[in-house]
């Protein structure tokens, strides 16, 4: 049994070393293969998750293989829930937190009605002018009408009400 150990801690380390030094390489080869594992309901199956199970299986069978008088059975068992255990912790506190953090820099027109922006070039009462809103890490230029009837001086901050046909009618923000 302890061959099987050796085989899994070796094997996990491997992975890893190979992961690290050719990841994107690979990643290109496999071309989303893995992809299928990132869908929602399967998010503990991720590569990080199982062969860091398989690797603490490894490690912690030869550890309480050589420093306990613990027999068969138990030991497997004991690395058993000590590899489930350390497979949950990776995925609660480095696996999950990192596919809700991705960032995306795009956003829909719908997206900015009841946000603030800042009027950059005039809008007359019957008219489009411009508008500069914050998104993401970042700031927008948009083509501006007014919601109501009246002119919106340039520095003049302004809500969103609605989008038509990728204009933005706003109203002044008091």
């Amino acid at each position: 049994m302890l061959d099987i150990y050796w085989i899994c801690l070796i094997g996990g380390v491997l992975f890893a070393l190979v992961t690290i030094i050719f990841g994107d390489i690979l990643g290109d080869i496999f071309g989303g293969f893995f992809d299928v594992l990132s869908m929602d309901h399967l998010d503990f199956l991720q590569p990080m998750v199982l062969v860091g199970g398989i690797t603490v299986f490894g490690g912690s069978g030869i550890m309480l293989s050589r420093y306990t008088s613990l027999e068969l059975i138990p030991v497997v068992i004991i690395s058993v829930v000590i590899s489930l255990a350390v497979s949950v912790l990776v995925y609660f506190s480095y696996v999950r937190p990192m596919k809700n953090c991705e960032n995306s820099t795009g956003y829909s027109m719908k997206d900015l009605v009841g946000k603030i922006g800042e009027v950059s070039v005039p809008i007359p009462v019957k008219g489009y002018g411009e508008v500069v809103m914050k998104v993401g890490a970042g700031n927008t230029n948009q083509i501006a009408g007014n919601l109501e009837q009246e002119e919106l001086p340039a520095g003049t901050r302004v809500v969103v009400g609605e989008t038509k046909e990728g204009i933005l009618f706003v109203f002044r923000y008091e």
